[in-house]
């Protein structure tokens, strides 16, 4: 088995190539000119299902550009509408999942302010959300308006917040209260979780000092952040699709909660050390 890389400033520094760092950010602001506007025309016409299909599509292109691999196992649910439920590293997690799925996501309001990806969360119909206790019943109906009146499915991260990579936080239960909810037909809203794991650089596997590199948590500036990242070399996510759920089988929010957060922890974590079953041909296709 490869030993694990571990990074320093100065390892960072040596790997890191300025050039394909200008080249990968040109031709991604390149691919957003071409393709963002369709997206974005087909979110006004209000046409879902398209609309969906081409931001697939993008996130896909995306994640050539910037240099990653997916390397899936499972497949999404094929339920419609969905609550997606997945630890987070990253703004990168955003590419990974939205190159998998057909979903909008569920970002905690301030998110629409930041630069550049605040605007393209609008354009992607994200469903911004305040994190406080008092604005939990709006924040529930918002998310059951998007899943129930439009039949569109979403993405949650219900840490809460973003980490090192390494490792994942404990669920907040009440930003699963949207799992409560029951499709018009009467059946319970399917819930799915996704495990993301930063697994590889160039070809071999990283150590737990390279991780903070590709995650975005903290006090973390995004330019000189996002810069690093797209000068290093090619990156290989592992994405785990586990069988879906419905709060109806665990009795409370917590206990799914909880069931969540044990098997994408555990996603991560034999992902982390190399212990994940190899993909399948019944699996999604790997990407990049």
């Amino acid at each position: 088995m490869s030993t694990p890389i571990t990074a320093t400033e100065s390892q960072t520094q040596a790997m890191h190539t300025p050039a394909t760092a200008g080249l990968r950010l040109f031709l991604f602001v390149v691919w957003v000119l071409a393709v963002v506007p369709v997206v974005a025309l087909l979110g006004f016409l209000h046409r879902i299902g398209p609309c969906r299909s081409v931001a697939r599509f993008f996130w896909r292109g995306a994640a050539k550009i910037i240099g990653i691999t997916l390397i899936v196992r499972g497949n999404p649910c094929p339920d419609q509408p969905i609550l997606f439920v997945a630890n987070h590293a990253s703004y990168l997690d955003i590419v990974v999942i939205g190159a998998l799925v057909r979903s909008a996501f569920v970002a905690k309001k301030e998110v629409a302010q930041w630069p550049g990806i605040g605007f393209m969360s609008k354009l992607g119909r994200t469903v911004f959300i305040e994190r406080r206790p008092r604005r939990s019943k709006d924040q529930k109906d918002a998310m059951i308006s998007r899943l129930m009146d439009e039949g569109e499915s979403l993405v949650l991260f219900p840490e809460g917040t973003s980490n090192d990579g390494n490792r994942v936080l404990p669920f907040k239960s009440a930003l699963l209260s949207v799992a409560e909810a029951r499709l018009p037909d009467g059946r319970p809203l399917p819930v799915q979780p996704i495990s993301i794991a930063y697994t590889q650089l160039g070809g071999l596997p990283m150590g737990r000092g390279w991780r903070p590199y590709f995650a975005w948590y903290g006090d973390m500036e995004l330019a000189p952040h996002l810069w690093t990242v797209l000068g290093l070399g090619r990156l290989t996510v592992e994405v785990d699709f586990h069988p879906a759920v419905t709060l109806e089988q665990f009795g409370s929010r917590k206990a799914l909660a909880d069931h969540c957060y044990d098997v994408i922890r555990r996603g991560v974590v034999e992902a982390n050390i190399g212990r994940a079953r190899a993909p399948s041909a019944g699996d999604a296709v790997t990407v990049g």
